[in-house]
């Protein structure tokens, strides 16, 4: 039987959106919620310490964190090619070849993280929340062939 098993992250990180028409080309924070599904069968070995666990969330948890919230948390993203940000330096400046928008993001993190997984788990969702009332959601079912 198919178990789909969900784990919530919090990470602070503040962007810019070059050549945006509204107020988020200035550099601006937030604090987002990534919400990662990963789908697989539990295991059923007796005896084992992961007996009924399709992943433990201790291991999911630092996949996650190693991938994707400790690259991101508290820094500022920005596009690299970007001119009228070249002047902001800092070892907490992280140029991305890519606007980042939290769609961009998400798909940044689609590909840091279905590596990360064995043959028997699968990435089915991620849902990265900008703000309250907003976010961007990848599902797996949804992605054509390449």
């Amino acid at each position: 039987m198919l178990i789909r098993v969900t784990k919530t992250f919090t990470f602070e990180m503040a962007h810019a959106l070059s050549g945006h028409d509204g107020p988020c080309r200035n550099v601006h924070g937030h604090s987002y919620e990534l919400a990662v599904t990963i789908r697989g069968i539990p295991s059923h070995e007796k005896g084992h310490p992961k007996n009924g666990m399709v992943i433990d969330f201790a291991e999911l948890k630092t996949i996650v964190n190693k991938h994707v919230i400790h690259p991101f948390d508290h820094t500022l993203v920005l596009p690299e090619e970007a001119d009228e940000y070249k002047h902001i330096t800092g070892e907490a400046v992280l140029r991305v070849p890519y606007q980042p928008t939290c769609e961009n993001l998400l798909a940044e993190f689609v590909h840091r993280l279905q590596p990360q997984f064995p043959q028997h788990m699968q990435l089915v969702s991620l849902r990265l929340r900008e703000t309250a009332t907003s976010w961007a959601e990848w599902l797996e079912s949804e992605q054509e062939e390449e």
